[in-house]
This record gives structure tokens, sequence and C-alpha cells, in this order.
């Protein structure tokens, strides 16, 4: 079937064609609506609109672009829009008069401008705010289907105008737009139809597709996603709900045993909904262990996001029921957590070694024989001096939890830092060099020795300052008299104060080392 602009622009006046909840909304630019006007004009081929047909409205719904849809007349068939939104929306907004805009954006009207040049490739015509058009020059398509104002647009127009006006007006009437038409009142076969439609064209991101098959008057997955990030905020990972790759893959791991998003596809809409909250309290309880027993504050701190995948698995209980563990089993997790950690477990092969995890994770928590952790692990001082203290790296914020857990203590004060608030405002000023880079500069140490992990601890930026760039014999004198507690706070040699950079980089890996292994061995 196809239908006029005209014909088209009135059944969605009168609310008979909707945009179903689970559509992406209007993304076009101004120039992109302009130039498929062009298209439309030219008489270029631009695809037919596919509409889904039911006798049932549904509960949520999408506004079209700008504009929010009347209600549907009872009893009357209604078209959601499957494929063609944008070229939809574009077409209405363009040439409707009878509904306003609830928000203006970046929305404007298009008019045909008298002095383009007809071109093949260029478009004839523009979107323009009001204060930039010129009567003389650019003329309203929003008139051409309303006869008073067409008439009024057309006056002390030339002749030459009129007639290339004429000629658009006939052309806009003229043209027919190709509608498919799919008939059903299974919401099933609409999010199947949905899919391949969209995987044949501007593909949707799993989180769209599973909102599609999940979707229901009473379960929007995006919606819960985004209650979710709420409701992890307070605990410093609301970025967690941000990522929604990070949790479909939680999800698909809870729910399927297999860390691929795509695997969610395919399960039913009823299934999802219905075990949803064990995804949610999965990844409720990993981040509280996650806080609580390993001090990890923020999504940031962990060296590998993808940690917290075989993690909710553990956790994942139906409501109201917790996961309950001896220590025995804690030690376990304690373990795998660090040796995943050290030995860069997750920084490839993601999904091969995750699908062993989480197997892992399983057996752990029935009670059955299990092999979290069971791979190579050991770590030398050379992760601590071949690795250079980046923020953002993931040796770098292993390096960082591992210090963390030794509740370090300022070293002028000799009072706890607080680490909390250290790690919740993840940067590089609370981190600072054991031999300041003055000094070592002064010896032509490597950069890559003097930014190694090895020679960094936590330091606030106004003790940093205090310390300058003296020697540590020099600022010595600064600290308690008994450091002991300190330097050991901070995995650091007595060897610190000697003013040999290389004796003192040869000790600190060494500790270091040895601390990493043994939270590797727990």
């Amino acid at each position: 079937m196809s239908l006029s602009i005209r014909e088209l622009n009135n059944r969605i006046a009168t609310g008979r064609i909707r945009i179903p909840a689970f559509q992406r909304g209007f993304v076009w630019d101004m120039e992109r609506v302009a130039y498929f006007v062009d298209s439309l004009y030219k008489n270029y081929p631009f695809g037919s609109l596919l509409f889904w047909r039911t006798a049932n409205q549904l509960k949520r719904e999408r506004n079209l672009g700008p504009y929010t849809l009347p209600e549907a007349e009872a009893k009357i068939p209604i078209d959601y829009v499957l494929d063609g939104q944008q070229r939809l929306t574009t077409i209405f907004s363009v040439f409707q008069t009878e509904l306003d805009r609830v928000k203006s954006g970046d929305w404007a009207d298009v008019y045909f401008d008298f002095e383009a040049t007809k071109d093949a490739q260029e478009s004839q015509f523009v979107a323009l705010s009001d204060e930039a058009v010129d009567k003389d020059r650019h003329f309203p398509l929003r008139t051409i289907f309303d006869p008073v104002g067409f008439r009024r647009a057309t006056e002390g127009l030339g002749e030459r105008q009129i007639e290339i006006i004429e000629n658009l007006n006939s052309n806009f009437k003229e043209i027919q737009i190709p509608i498919q038409l799919f008939e059903t009142e299974d919401r099933t076969n609409v999010a199947i139809v949905f899919e391949r439609v969209n995987r044949l064209g501007l593909e949707l991101d799993t989180l769209q597709l599973l909102t599609a098959w999940t979707w229901s008057e009473d379960f929007d997955l995006q919606t819960r996603f985004r209650d979710l990030r709420e409701s992890l905020a307070g605990y410093g990972f609301s970025d967690v709900g941000e990522d929604a790759n990070l949790v479909l893959r939680c999800a698909a791991a809870i729910l399927k045993s297999d860390p691929s998003a795509e695997s969610l596809i395919g399960l039913t809409g009823s299934e999802v909904r219905s075990r949803f909250p064990l995804v949610e309290n999965g990844i409720r309880g990993a981040i509280d262990f996650l806080r609580t027993q390993l001090g990890v504050e923020t999504l940031d701190n962990l060296p590998y996001p993808t940690l917290l995948i075989p993690l909710s698995v553990f956790f994942a209980e139906p409501d109201g029921k917790q996961v309950r563990y001896q220590d025995e089993t804690y030690d376990v997790i304690h373990r795998w957590f660090w040796r995943a950690c050290f030995a860069g477990r997750y920084s490839g092969q993601t999904i091969r070694s995750a699908r062993a995890d989480i197997i892992a994770m399983h057996a752990l928590k029935e009670g059955r024989v299990s092999d979290l952790g069971n791979f190579t692990s050991a770590i030398g001082p050379g992760f601590f001096t071949d690795n250079v203290f980046r923020i953002n790296s993931a040796a770098t914020k292993a390096f960082v939890l591992l210090l963390a857990q030794m509740k370090p203590r300022s070293f002028i004060s000799g009072a706890f830092v607080e680490m909390g608030d250290v790690l919740q405002n993840y940067n590089r000023s609370e981190f600072h060099h054991l031999y300041p880079k003055k000094f070592l500069m002064e010896s032509s140490t490597p950069d890559n020795q003097v930014n190694c992990l090895a020679n960094f601890c936590v330091l606030s930026r106004s003790e940093n300052n205090q310390i300058s760039g003296a020697r540590p014999s020099e600022y010595r004198s600064l600290m308690p008299a008994d450091v002991s507690s300190i330097l050991r706070s901070a995995i650091c040699p007595d060897s610190l104060f000697a003013d040999d950079f290389q004796v003192f980089l040869s000790d600190r890996s060494e500790m270091l080392a040895l601390e990493a292994d043994r939270l590797m061995q727990l």
C-alpha cells in the first residue's frame, strides 16, 4: 500500500500512526531533514515505511519527534512504526500545521530556496530559524497543504517564482509514500521483525534489541537499568548502571551462564522479566562484597570492570534471600580476585576467561569442587619496577588496591589515611613519588624508573608540597620519631632513607611482590 503525504500526516495527527516505546528517538539533524525533503522533491528512492497494525494500544509510547500525539479513537486499528521513524517524523514535521511542538531544541522550519542552484547532488531546501528567513528568497513548505497559508505565502512573488512554487506544490501532493503493513497481535513476532529490520539497517545495540524483546506494558528494561544505576549511585558505583554493556553481560552470566550479552536474545520476554531481580541482586551483592571485603569504592578502582561479571553470578539470589558463605568460601573468592588482578586474566580473551570463572563460581556456590582461581598468577618484583604509574592502567589499579589493604598512614602526621575518600576521588593527586622526581633527575635516573610503581605511595598533595624535591634523608625530619608503622603501612623498606634509589627500588619491589603473593595465596 501507499499513502499521500496529506493522508499520512492526517493519520498521524489523529493518533492512528504512533511510535512504540522501544523505538529510538528522533536523531536526524535539520540539515539531514532538508536533504531528505530534497530527495522527495527530486523523486529519489527513499524506501518504504514498516507499520505494525494492532487493535490494542500500548501503554508505553514515544513522542513523534517534538510532537505529542493525540489519543487514538476507540476501536480503530493503530499502526505502530517499526521502521522508518526518522523519515516519517521528517515528513510530518515539515508539512503538518495541526499540532504544536512540545519542545523546540534544534527544530526549525524547512524552506525552498529560490536562489539555490538546481543540482542533482545539492539540496534546494534549507532549514532556517525565523530570524534567518528572507521572504523574497525562502518559501515555507509548511504551507503546501494549508490553502490559506499557501495563498498568503505566495503574495508578492514574481511570475517565475509562482510557477516554481506551483510545480513544487503539485509535486509534493502527488508523492506516494510506500507502506509495508504487518498485522499481528503476537508481541513476540513484533520483536523478531523489529530486530531483523534493524539488523538490516542501522543496527541496534543489544540493550535496545533486548528492550524490544522483553518489553511489555508493565516492564521496561531501560527503565530498570536507570533505576539500578540510581540505586548504586550512593555506593559510588553509578557507573555500573551507565555501562549498559557491562550490566547486560552480568545479566547474561546470571541468566544464561554466558557472559556474551547476545546470548540474552534467546530468552523469552517473560523469562527476562521474571528473573530480572536476580540480576539486580547479583550486581548489588557483588558490589557490596567489593566494597566491604576488598575496599573497592568505585568501578574506576577495578583493574578490570569485567571482574564484576562472575562475581555477580555468585551473589545472584531472588528477592528476600541472601547468599551466606563460610570463611573458606570467602578465601577462595578473595584469592581469585587478587590472582585475576595481578595476572591480567581479563586483559585478553575476556569471554573465555569469564565463562570458565562463571562455571567455577556456580560450583563454589553449590558446594561442589571448584577450580576458581586455579590459574597461573605468580608475579615477581619486576611487576612493580617494569610498570609505570598511570592512573587508569590495570597494573596501577591493582597496585593501588594492594596499598589500600594495608590501611596506609600519613607520612607526616602518622594518622590513618581515609582510603575511602582517596579511592572514591580516584585521581593522580593522592599518589606521589617516594624518591622525588627532582632528586632523581639530578642523578639522570631514567624516566621509567622514576615513575615505576615501586616509587609511589599514597601521599596527599599537601604532604607532597611539604616534602617538595627533598631527598628521603631530608624529609625524614618531617616524620614522627617512630616511622615503623608508617613504613609498614606503605609496604616500604627502611632503606628508603639511605638515599640510594637502586637499593630502595630492589628492596621495595621485593616487599610488594611478597605482599601481592600473600594475597594471592590466602
